[in-house]
């Protein structure tokens, strides 16, 4: 009942002020005396599966030594289980990372268990409810650390940063098999500056990395890509050119569409947030496009984007101290709506991180209004306004596309889909001369019944063909447009 309320609010109003107005309470996500971290923008410390919100962190409650821990949602952010300690050894474990499928979850962080800083990570295969023993990822001598991670069905994809011969350079690993087994470490780049805080993105068999890199005299945003699943690599891409810094990049994709945020200090000497977009998977990049025009710093931004909706948000000192903004694109980044404080306090927030799910936008971030840094959370239940919905009937048992309803139509149409794994999914409209006039849908989705409202509106009476495709799974239906 709550869904489809939900639902039907965002269909009654597409007005952005009532979609922003929606913002939720902040939540106290830790109580303890001793500080606790979330990670920088480009390592997400929030991920959302379904009705599941999963949050990590590293705090020093024991004193001595920082541990990862864990927390989970089970009802959308509205109640928080107990915290769950994931490392527990007499060395710092830091800077965690999550991302979840399904039931499968995966924590990355970096640890100094073996006498120099290893990845290792974590895994759950019922939602969080039990983990599996700690599990080195790296074995060097060299040290690694700010690890991230991004799962795709069965493939497990985590980038990171390793101080290789005095430099810092950029490693990548995948798993085919969902964490079973792992390839080889993967050196990405190989240059004589650094190359550090890595961000990662998948669509498909698209894997997208974004990172900062020094070697040009100064702090530049570097990107990669593979477009078979991690197997081979396009030469580095740098994707600024100025005299500034560019730091802590956050990239986010959706179908053919990748997004990349970042603070820069080239204007007044004072940081801002941009970003940039490719619509062609990678290959070419737009122009930089600056999103803040804040008289003071705003720093470390996170960026998820969902079908034609990209999500920003970061943390700004424009009200004299460090709060929480947001802001939204809803036409694939080529407009931005204006900027919305959505934190309220004396102390100071710092460091958040944004997850997009279904029509939920969710935040996390570490905060010091209590008088040490706490975890604290916040989300907007109608935050994502899209077309396309997830019906929760139950996980399918085959891919199936249904016939549209009603059909013939005047100007809309559902167009209703089944997956039963995760899967990236297209929906794209043909007219008969097989000229592709609209892609529906271009994205990574869970497995699960939906379906799209088409509203046809700007076209021609007539027949129209629609297809999905979804991995090797293809259909394809007729559809009636009667003006």
């Amino acid at each position: 009942m709550k869904l489809i309320l939900i639902l039907t609010l965002i269909f009654v109003s597409t007005n952005l002020d009532f979609v922003y107005a929606q913002w939720q309470p902040d939540v106290r996500l830790t109580n303890d005396s001793y500080d606790s971290y979330t990670s920088y923008g480009g390592s997400k410390s929030i991920a959302v599966s379904g009705d599941t919100v999963h949050v990590v962190w590293h705090d020093f409650r024991f004193g001595g030594y920082y541990e990862i821990y864990y927390k989970r949602s089970t009802d959308g952010g509205m109640s928080w289980s107990d915290d769950t300690r994931l490392s527990d050894n007499p060395h710092n474990s830091q800077f965690a990372s999550v991302y979840a499928s399904g039931p499968v979850v995966f924590v990355v962080w970096y640890d100094h268990r073996d006498g120099n800083d290893e990845i290792y990570y974590k895994r759950s295969g019922d939602g969080g409810v039990n983990w599996g023993a700690d599990t080195r990822l790296t074995n060097t001598s060299d040290p690694s650390a700010y690890p991230a991670v991004f799962i795709s069905g069965l493939y497990i994809h985590v980038v990171w940063s390793e101080n290789l011969n005095a430099t810092d350079e950029i490693f990548y690993k995948h798993s085919t098999d969902g964490g079973l087994s792992w390839g080889t470490d993967v050196q990405l780049t190989n240059d004589p500056g650094f190359s550090i805080y890595p961000s990662i993105s998948v669509s498909g068999l698209n894997v997208h990395v974004a990172w900062v890199d020094s070697r040009d005299g100064n702090n530049e945003i570097y990107y990669k890509r593979s477009s078979d699943g991690g197997m081979s690599w396009v030469n580095d891409t740098r994707l600024t050119d100025d005299i500034s810094s560019s730091e802590f990049p956050s990239i986010s994709s959706a179908g053919q569409n990748v997004y990349v945020g970042w603070m820069d200090n080239g204007d007044a000497a004072k940081w801002e947030i941009y970003y940039k977009r490719s619509t062609d998977g990678g290959n070419s990049w737009e122009s930089n496009t600056r999103l803040t025009y804040s008289p003071e710093n705003a720093r470390n931004p996170s960026v998820s984007a969902f079908g034609q909706n990209v999500h920003v948000v970061w943390y700004d000192n424009r009200d004299g101290n460090n709060e929480l903004y947001y802001n939204l694109s809803t036409d694939y980044g080529t407009n931005w709506n204006t900027d919305l404080r959505i934190t309220n306090n004396s102390a100071g927030t710092e460091r958040p991180s944004i997850y997009v799910e279904d029509l939920s936008v969710h935040v996390v971030w570490q905060d010091k209004r209590d008088g040490n840094w706490e975890i604290y959370y916040k989300q907007n239940p109608t935050g994502n306004p899209v077309d396309v919905q997830y019906i929760n009937s139950g996980i399918p048992t085959d891919y199936s596309l249904s016939q549209n309803y009603p059909n013939p139509f005047n100007p809309g149409t559902t167009i209703q889909f089944s997956i039963p794994e995760q899967a990236y999914v297209q929906i794209e409209i043909f007219n008969l001369l097989g000229k592709n006039i609209s892609t529906l849908i271009a994205e990574e989705m869970k497995a699960g019944n939906y379906k799209y409202y088409w509203n046809a509106v700007n076209y021609a009476s007539g027949i129209y063909i629609y297809r999905i495709t979804a991995n090797k799974f293809v259909s394809t239906r007729k559809m009636i447009l009667m003006k």
